[in-house]
């Protein structure tokens, strides 16, 4: 049995087809990047989206993706990465 990560529940994706989505090589009718990124933020482990995404990407993308997220936990933490990472770690930026 092939595993693909629980924030695929409910898509007839493959995880392989998702990192294509995610790194905005591959599209599936609605399935984009931004849809990806707001997935695995959601839903996603903080390492998991730190590895798929990158600390520069996640800076990048966040202020787009951010009125996506539902989850006002996830908000409030990546709202603290994205304020603390440039000013403690530039050099991961």
């Amino acid at each position: 049995m092939n595993a693909r990560p629980a924030y695929l529940w409910d898509y007839e994706i493959s995880e392989q087809e998702f990192h294509a989505i995610l790194a905005g090589k591959l599209v599936k009718g609605r399935l984009d990047r931004d849809w990806a990124a707001v997935r695995l933020l959601e839903y996603a482990p903080y390492p998991e989206i730190v590895r798929l995404l990158g600390f520069k990407s996640l800076l990048t993308g966040w202020p787009h993706w951010r009125a996506k997220v539902r989850s006002e936990s996830r908000k409030r933490g990546l709202d603290f990465l994205a304020q603390w990472l440039p000013d403690h770690h530039p050099e991961l930026v």
